[in-house]
């Protein structure tokens, strides 16, 4: 069964870190390219940042660059997205996607054959 699997999300003061992991089981992630995408309470979801796929380089928006790293571990079969610096409007569901059809030059697209996690809560606050 193709499946992504999301952990490491929390409750965090602001400035403190997390992270992310998102484990493919089923499939090679490492050949996909990975996006990583946030859905705050009554917001639209978000894209975070990406990888490509096969050594593919890294994007991020923003909002988190300098703060946020997304990096792979294939023999783990994961993607991890490191979260330092965290602020209170970082709160919001975390998901990871997958998918061969996208790159990663300036953001992920997402198509309807995209594999999705199931989403963790990151919650910054004091």
């Amino acid at each position: 069964q193709v499946q992504l699997v999301e952990s490491g999300g929390g409750s965090v003061q602001p400035g403190g870190s997390l992270r992310l992991s998102c484990a493919a089981a089923g499939f090679t992630l490492d050949y996909y390219a990975v996006g990583w995408f946030r859905q705050a309470p009554g917001k639209e979801r978000e894209g975070v940042g990406c990888v490509g796929g096969s050594g593919g380089s890294t994007y991020y928006v923003d909002s988190v660059k300098g703060r946020f790293t997304i990096s792979r571990d294939n023999a783990e079969n994961t993607v991890h997205l490191q979260m330092d610096r965290l602020r209170p409007d970082d709160t919001a569901v975390y998901y990871c996607a997958a998918d061969l059809a996208s790159g990663c030059t300036d953001g992920f697209t997402t198509h309807p054959g995209s594999v999705w996690g199931q989403g963790t809560q990151v919650t910054v606050s004091s």
